[in-house]
């Protein structure tokens, strides 16, 4: 094994048993995801170039190998952030090792804040669209016609009417919308979330989308979830804080593993 070895290089080297065709990347609440892999083998990010220090309560920071039913996986526990460090592209080397070591698809998560009354915290929130309230990109320094990625359907309908089934199978309740990402790592003023409300805008948080850009410009379909942790600033009482996020997606955390275990299951 020598140093110029890249991740890919790496995985493929020393796991050549493992073949994942589904890549998912958990963010908070989502842990317990990893309970459901059958036979792991778990990677540190400290042992692949490439991949994010995980600084943020909640991402443990290892690369899980293994299947979820009769399905191949590599999860990401755990994400690199924009506001970390203000680079919007951290997540462009793990993508490409994902897509280098054979996954067709990725599956992102996150959780999120309301701007949906009906949408309480604990609901599940399946991604249809996204709004880039940030306006910045993952792809800017490319070079070529191929940055210029077509959005339309960056979230694969395909993909989305396997997870309603196996929702309604389940008896789980899955909405539907569209998350807005915003930069952080503050969260958001009221006055922002009336207007994110008149942008269109279901639920906000601080991730997702530079991934989702990255998956798409790598011809990877994707799929994604946002775990409701709470209501968005100025709808509710309460205040907001990262250890109020963790809180909230514990509670719900065991019902959107299950649920996207189960998902995973049947793509």
């Amino acid at each position: 094994m020598t140093n110029e070895m890249n991740a890919a290089q790496k995985l493929k080297a020393l796991y050549p048993q493992h073949k994942p065709r589904i890549a998912v990347v958990l963010g908070s609440g989502w842990g317990g995801l990893t309970g459901h892999v059958v036979d792991p083998v778990r990677v540190p990010y400290a042992e692949l170039p490439g991949f994010p220090e995980a600084t943020v309560q909640g991402h443990g920071g290892e690369l899980w190998l293994g299947r979820i039913g009769q399905t191949e996986v590599a999860v990401m526990s755990g994400r690199k952030h924009a506001y970390e460090d203000g680079v919007v592209d951290g997540m462009r080397l793990p993508l490409e090792t994902l897509r280098d070591i054979g996954c067709e698809a990725i599956v992102l998560t996150n959780a999120a804040g309301s701007l949906r009354p009906a949408m309480e915290p604990c609901s599940l929130m399946l991604i249809n669209d996204y709004i880039n309230a940030t306006q910045r990109s993952p792809l800017v320094g490319e070079m070529g016609s191929e940055r210029f990625v077509d959005m339309k359907d960056a979230y694969d309908p395909a993909l989305r009417r396997v997870a309603h089934e196996v929702a309604r199978e389940s008896g789980t309740r899955l909405h539907e919308g569209v998350y807005l990402w915003s930069f952080g790592p503050q969260f958001e003023t009221p006055a922002e979330i009336r207007m994110f409300e008149r942008m269109g805008a279901d639920a906000v948080g601080m991730s997702t989308v530079p991934e989702t850009i990255l998956a798409r410009r790598m011809g990877l379909p994707v799929l994604a979830f946002s775990l409701i942790t709470n209501m968005a600033a100025g709808l509710s009482g309460e205040s907001l804080s990262h250890s109020h996020t963790l809180s909230q997606a514990r509670a719900a955390g065991d019902t959107a593993s299950g649920l996207l275990a189960r998902i995973i299951a049947n793509l």
